[in-house]
């Protein structure tokens, strides 16, 4: 897992970090991880498997639609020779 060092931070964030922190009854260390998750992955992105869903639901993709697409050929793949 990854560090991060922050230098310079105003003791006047520092102690509202803190404060918060006791708040939410977690370290200091852990209300900044939980800032920082919601400021760069906030839980009302765009998630590209629900995007793409809506999208095929609003181009009337029906459920025979979607079976027909997962028929996969179930032939055993046979490798490769080099020779």
């Amino acid at each position: 897992m990854s560090s991060v060092v922050i230098r310079n931070l105003p003791e006047e964030t520092h102690r509202a970090l803190k404060a918060q922190a006791v708040l939410h009854g977690r370290s200091t260390e852990a209300e900044i991880r939980t800032i920082l998750e919601a400021a760069v992955r906030p839980q009302q992105r765009v998630r590209l498997g629900s995007l793409l869903a809506a999208i095929g639901r609003e181009a009337g993709v029906s459920e025979q639609d979607i079976a027909a697409l997962q028929v996969r050929d179930q032939t055993p793949a046979e490798p490769m020779s080099f020779e």
